[in-house]
Formats: structure tokens, sequence, C-alpha cells
């Protein structure tokens, strides 16, 4: 049953090819983003699905005939699932799928209630097939979201950066946030998903499945995600407390040279940054030609790095660059890892503004807040039918739903969906959701990637990642 898409649906849609009004021919779907936490969502994800699941003969004899007896057990009986009509594709459509889709650029960001995709079948027999798409395709919400999530910190990063940090050190950006998160997420094909949809935003990373899916999935012979040697605890503790030192001196030894990070809070932070790295290694430190990035991994996130660098300052010195903001040496540099997600990050960077020090000191590790601790409701996607075409004749399709609140009061409900057919125009400076017909001097910025099994439209990685881009400082952040 591996990549059988005749049993990638939810069980309840293969009963909908006979629920649908008599003389249905066409159904017309979009995708969008109806809100969440960011007012955009970066849009990322599709070709992947297409090349993986949806590209060429996917329907066959063998993979029905290997269906049909698990659906009939799914259900107890045999009047629900239509053989019939993955037969017609099969010897009509030599397996390949009769649908069309469009879809705003990769890489571009959307405000959100916009469309971004949409998909309507082209073989009027195949009404059915439209939806029956839905389950798969919904799945984009999740590399789309975590490269909303990751380019939304970006944004922060770059705020940040411009009000305390000097120029040069600017080139670091791309490895300010890291990706920690394989170990954390549910699948091998969640981390590389959700892996590859970070690398658009930045290069630091430790889940090399990402890249791996960038080469695959996106014409790439480059390893965008990069990473340095770095300890984790079952190294720093073999010695137990008493031979941590030992530990540190042993890394600076094995790695004379280049970036690494060491994890220093097994017994006491405080103690490792004044006395170990402080004082007793701090010679071997200033002498090496490379960066020692020590890690804290316990305790508040604000409060920890706050002393921390109190300590590496008062033990190490530093500098005040252009912008007035106090920099350790060039070789120490620290780096958190735990309890960070996006709103930590701010709090970090507003509580190290405040008192005086650069962010170009630190950079983050992020796991399962990047790549696990969000939902299809974090920027709430949907996917709903918005035109349909029943005994040749067009219908708009919307849904407007009547909520009640806790109050007991009623109230027209978020979850209200578009209805015709519909394109995304750029007007006045931005993207607009409009029916097709309507502003007939804009283009439609949805453009054909999909049409009757075969991809029509393919992009790199690199180009992708340039249509991200550099967002540039977010005038929305304030920087106090």
């Amino acid at each position: 049953m591996n990549n059988n898409l005749i049993l990638m649906a939810d069980a309840y849609k293969y009963s909908h090819h006979k629920l649908y009004v008599p003389h249905t021919q066409k159904i017309y779907s979009y995708l969008e983003s109806r809100g969440g936490k960011f007012s955009e969502t970066t849009f990322f994800g599709l070709q992947y699905f297409l090349k993986k699941y949806l590209e060429g003969e996917v329907f066959t004899q063998e993979k029905l005939e290997e269906a049909m007896p698990f659906l009939e057990n799914v259900f107890g009986r045999k009047d629900v699932v239509s053989r019939e009509n993955f037969e017609y594709i099969i010897q009509e459509h030599g397996g390949k799928l009769p649908v069309r889709i469009k879809a705003i650029p990769e890489g571009t960001q959307v405000p959100i209630s916009n469309v971004l995709m949409t998909i309507e079948n082209t073989d009027p027999q195949c009404f059915w097939l439209t939806n029956f798409l839905e389950t798969l395709l919904m799945q984009i919400w999740y590399p789309c979201t975590v490269a909303t999530i990751s380019h939304e910190v970006r944004k922060v990063v770059e705020a940040y950066y411009e009000k305390t940090s000097s120029e040069e050190s600017k080139s670091g950006i791309d490895f300010v946030l890291n990706d920690f998160g394989f170990r954390g997420v549910s699948s091998v094909e969640s981390a590389g998903l959700g892996g590859m949809a970070h690398l658009l935003n930045f290069r630091g990373s430790d889940n090399i499945w990402g890249s791996r899916y960038a080469q695959t999935y996106y014409h790439t012979d480059e390893v965008y995600g990069l990473s340095i040697p770095a300890t984790e605890h079952s190294v720093v503790t073999l010695k137990g407390e008493a031979g941590e030192l030992d530990i540190f001196r042993h890394i600076l030894e094995t790695y004379p040279t280049g970036t690494i990070a060491c994890v220093s809070d097994s017994y006491n932070i405080f103690k490792a940054c004044a006395e170990y790295w402080g004082r007793e290694l701090k010679e071997a430190i200033l002498n090496r030609d490379g960066t020692l990035v020590i890690r804290p991994d316990s305790g508040d996130p604000t409060m920890t790095l706050k002393k921390v660098f109190g300590i590496l300052f008062e033990q190490f010195g530093f500098t005040i660059n252009e912008k007035g903001y106090k920099v350790l040496p060039p070789q120490v540099r620290v780096i958190q890892g735990d309890g960070v997600n996006y709103d930590s990050i701010v709090a970090i960077y507003e509580a190290l503004t405040a008192a005086n020090i650069a962010a170009e000191n630190l950079v983050f590790g992020m796991g399962g807040a990047l790549l696990q601790k969000l939902n299809r409701d974090t920027q709430k996607f949907a996917f709903k039918c918005s035109y349909a075409e029943v005994d040749g004749k067009g219908v708009e399709v919307k849904k407007q739903p009547v909520e009640m609140n806790a109050k007991g009061e009623l109230h027209p409900s978020f979850k209200t969906s578009k209805g015709g057919r519909l394109k995304l125009i750029w007007k006045d400076g931005g993207y607009q959701t409009v029916k097709a017909d309507a502003f007939p001097d804009f283009e439609d910025q949805l453009v054909i990637v999909f049409e009757n099994g075969e991809i029509l439209r393919e992009e790199t990685f690199e180009k992708i990642r340039n249509r991200v881009g550099k967002s540039g400082v977010d005038k929305s952040i304030t920087v106090d």
C-alpha cells in the first residue's frame, strides 16, 4: 500500500461520487490561509507533493486491486467505493489525474484570507476527483506554516540586528536560527518537509533531511543546511562533575580551529562560564583560530542569558560596536537552544537590547516550536469548493455559517468561504482575491503548475529562496 494514491483520502470521501447531486460535472476548489498567528503566509511545498504523489501514472489496475478489498473492509459493504471511477481514469487517461492546479509561485508571501491554490477536474466524468485529492493536498499547510514561522523569525532577527549590531555582522544572519527539530517531529517526511521549508530563510541546520529533500524535489545539488561540530550532554558528562573541566579542555584540543559549540549547563552553567571557560581556558579560547559557542540548555532563557552574558563580558571583556552595544570577542559566542520559539526570541532580544547587548552575540537553535509545535490552525488553512457545474450550468458555491459564542450570541463565522471561480491579483501594492472575471486588466498571479498528470512548472530551490528573499527590516516590528 506504499504510495497508493487510491488509498490516500479520508474514508468519507469515497462516498461523495454518489452524494454530489446528479449530473454534477465540475468541482472547483481553492486553498487559503484564513487567519492565524501571522498576517502573511509563505506558500511552499506544492512541488514536493506533485512530484512525490501526483505526477504521471498514479492510478493503476494493480493498485486498484490492492485497494478495493481493503476499502470494502473499511465500510463493511460494497456499494460505497466505485471501482468504475478509478478504472475510467486508468483506461481513459492512462492512470494520470485529469485535474488542473493553479498556484501562486512558491516562496511568495501572501496576506491571509487570499487564495493560494485552485484545483478543478478537466474531465466532467471525474468531478469527484477534485475534493478526493483534498486530503493529500491539504498537507501543504505544514511546509507553508514552517516556512512562515521561519520567515517571521528572520524578520525579527533582521530588525534587532539593524538596531543593535554592526553592519559586518549581518553576514551571519543566515545562521542565527538553526533547525534542531529532526528528533522532535512525527516522521522522517516531516523532518524533510519542515527542514526544507526552514532553509528558505536560514542556512543553519542539524536536520540534514531538509537539504536532502531540497536536492530531490527542487533541482539543486547544493547542500543548503550547514552545521558545526557540537557536543551533547552524553559527551560532556562522561567524567562527572569533577571532570567537566577536563572534558571542556579536550573539546578545545580536539577542534583547535573553526567554530565549535559546547553545552555547558550539565552541572552549573554560571560556574562553567566564570571558572572554566572564563578563567581556566580563557587563554586557549582567545588564542584559537575560531569561535567557541557556549550553550546554556536549562532555566528561564531570558534570565539565564542575561547572567551568562554578564559573566562572559566580565571574564572576556567586550567592545562597543558602532550602534553603541556590547559585543564579545569574536572567539566567544552563545547559542540558546532551550525554550526557543517565536515569542521567546522576541522577549530575549528585548531583554538583551535593554541591557545594551548586541544581537550579534547570540544565535538560536529551535526544534519542536519550529517543526512540530504547530498545526493546520496556526495559519488556519482551509480547502473549500467555490464553484461547480451541474447539467452544464455554473453554480457559485460557498458556506456562510452562523456561530454562537460563549455568551450565547450569534454572529457570522470566520469560516465563511469564498464563492465562484477566483483569481489572485496584485493591485494597489498588495495581493487581492477577486472573481475570475473581475478586473480583466489585472493578470492572475496564480499560474498553472499541474494539468492532466503533468507538472507544467518546476522551480529550483535557489529560485524559491531568492523569491522569499532577504525581507529587509520589517517596519511593523517595534524595537525600543
